[in-house]
């Protein structure tokens, strides 16, 4: 009895011990605070949504064309006896100018005969009208008032004179001919390409080059049915003083130089593009060459040609940054004071890379979140941080701001503004 309690009374002892100290160490131990400062939110960057006036703008691309487009072609046959030297691939013709010549030879002898039987039928007719006046002289001396119009000799005077007009058309015809072997430019212009040189054989009608009028060139744009509302267009469009047609700007890279040329939008097209579901709008440059032309760079026929064609304009809009439009009617607002999120609908009117507009949704002032955010929600925390025009960053909300009552501004880092996008 004595062994066991000697054993167990160490142990007892030991128990007692540890008890009293891990009690005592419990005791000295300082109870934890807690943290009166709220959970920091996401940091985003935002951009508060202004009131802007707007004119709005479409753009589309297209082809340049010549407005005037023909085939040169003869209207005779024979050989190619001249070719202007002008009438080259690219070459300048003004309105007026032989370009090609076939030989008149054969047409000029088809003029003398011409001639030729004029001359004959005058003679005929003068011979006819003479020999009228004495039938009718002699049928007076013989007392006879009711002689035959064969007496009279009117039916040989109305052949001759028939005779007379036929000669003379037979030889407008030859001169008119003659007057064909020279084919003439219609209109100032330039030559496409040349398909004939001299000595060569042609017929009426067949083709020697291609020339277009260099006065005005057009682009036919394809636009959407919204597309046409914003320029306030009717398919049905033509321009007029009264209803004069948008202006447009075209551009395109000539010469490993950006170009740009003025022209304005001139009519519609007849019908909507039964596949494309679109409409094309003709838009027009005047003298490409010359006037219409940036800095000696024309406009030429078959460049593609990017243009922005100017629409309504909208006095007062709300603008938000392009970056702050979330699919197609969506804003992220985030609440400066309380740093909460707020998903906004907006009826969006127009967009381009500047910005989205709109009338509803948002208040001006309101910052709208350009940071990215994956799975947004109503109430989200966030950090709302704003660039300033110095380049310092606002934080509109930040943690200690809580007790403080005070909104920090810091400069702007990189990593600062790595971590909001």
């Amino acid at each position: 009895m004595g062994r066991l309690i000697a054993t167990i009374a160490p142990i007892a002892i030991i128990l007692v011990l540890g008890g009293g100290g891990f009690a005592v160490v419990q005791g000295m131990k300082p109870e934890a605070e807690k943290s009166e400062e709220p959970r920091a939110g996401l940091n985003v960057f935002a951009e508060p949504v202004q009131e802007v006036a707007l004119t709005m703008t479409v753009q589309a691309q297209g082809e340049v064309r010549p407005k005037t487009e023909i085939v040169v072609a003869p209207q005779t046959s024979g050989r190619i006896a001249y070719v202007s030297p002008d009438f080259i691939d690219g070459g300048f013709i003004r309105r007026g100018q032989v370009l090609v010549r076939v030989d008149a030879q054969d047409y000029e002898l088809g003029v003398v005969r011409g001639r030729s039987l004029v001359a004959t039928a005058e003679q005929r007719l003068a011979r006819e009208i003479a020999e009228s006046e004495l039938a009718k002289q002699d049928l007076a001396d013989l007392g006879m008032t009711d002689a035959s119009p064969l007496a009279r000799r009117e039916p040989q005077l109305a052949e001759a004179q028939a005779s007379l007009d036929a000669a003379k058309s037979q030889l407008k015809d030859a001169e008119l001919a003659l007057a064909r072997t020279a084919v003439i430019a219609p209109f100032d212009g330039r030559v496409r390409e040349r398909s004939v040189d001299i000595g060569q054989v042609v017929a009426p009608g067949q083709s020697l080059g291609r020339i277009f009028g260099n006065d005005t060139v057009e682009v036919s744009l394809p636009l959407k049915d919204a597309e046409l509302g914003r320029l306030g267009l009717p398919i049905a469009f033509a321009d007029s003083e009264a209803t004069p047609g948008p202006e447009v700007i075209f551009t395109a890279t000539v010469g490993g130089e950006p170009r740009t040329w003025k022209g304005k939008v001139v009519r519609t097209g007849a019908a909507v593009n039964s596949q494309t579901r679109q409409i094309n709008v003709i838009a027009e440059l005047n003298d490409p060459f010359g006037t219409g032309a940036d800095n000696g760079a024309p406009m030429a026929p078959g460049l593609f040609v990017n243009a922005q064609i100017q629409g309504k304009s909208l006095d007062r809009v709300m603008m938000a940054p392009r970056s702050a439009l979330r699919g197609e009617d969506k804003l992220y607002i985030g609440d400066p004071e309380t740093g909460k999120l707020s998903i906004r609908t907006v009826d969006v009117e127009f967009s381009d890379r500047d910005g989205a507009y709109f009338h509803q949704g948002a208040e001006i002032g309101e910052l709208a979140i350009t940071s990215p955010i994956q799975a947004p929600f109503d109430g989200m925390s966030l950090t709302v941080m704003q660039r300033m025009e110095d380049g310092s960053v606002k934080v509109h909300n930040p943690p200690k701001a809580a007790k403080t009552g005070e909104t920090e501004v810091a400069k702007a880092d990189t990593a600062g503004e790595g971590a909001a996008q």
